[in-house]
């Protein structure tokens, strides 16, 4: 168990954590999931000597697929073809992770969320509108909630 925040004698230096480096999830069917992440989504999907050196094996045995946001944030794709949520209902959270979210400009939201329809996409909820901005919630392939968002213009 963690210590109380009080308690704690060391940290990090506030801002010593630069950004985000990767995030991986895992993934019941490989092709469905790349299609999903490389095709509707349009992520940059890593190949030949962009791979990093220590998943090589595993993204040419198509165990893992890398894929590079517009910020350079890396996703990962961990092959786990028994990979079944405890709940079958989607809406159901299975991971410590709550979602992973998208930023888009404000003028392509639109066209993201007609894109999610357009490919029958299972939609959690939204768009929604906010003080801060736009929304929309949906599934990937394997149920992990997904968000497209646009800061207020």
């Amino acid at each position: 168990m963690l210590s109380s925040p009080t308690s704690l004698s060391a940290a990090l230096p506030l801002g010593c954590l630069r950004r985000v480096h990767h995030f991986a999830i895992n993934v019941k069917e490989m092709s469905r999931s790349r299609h999903f992440y490389g095709k509707i989504l349009g992520l940059y999907e890593l190949t030949g000597a962009e791979v990093p050196e220590t998943l090589k094996a595993e993204v040419a045995a198509g165990k893992v697929a890398n894929f590079r946001t517009p910020d350079s944030t890396i996703l990962d794709l961990f092959w786990e073809p028994d990979l079944s949520p405890p709940n079958p209902d989607p809406k159901q959270q299975f991971t410590r992770a709550n979602h992973l979210a998208f930023d888009i400009a404000p003028q392509f939201f639109d066209q993201a969320v007609e894109v999610l329809h357009q490919n029958e996409i299972l939609i959690d909820h939204g768009p929604v509108s906010r003080p801060t901005g736009r929304g929309i919630y949906f599934y990937d392939p394997d149920g992990f909630l997904i968000e497209i968002r646009c800061s207020a213009e």
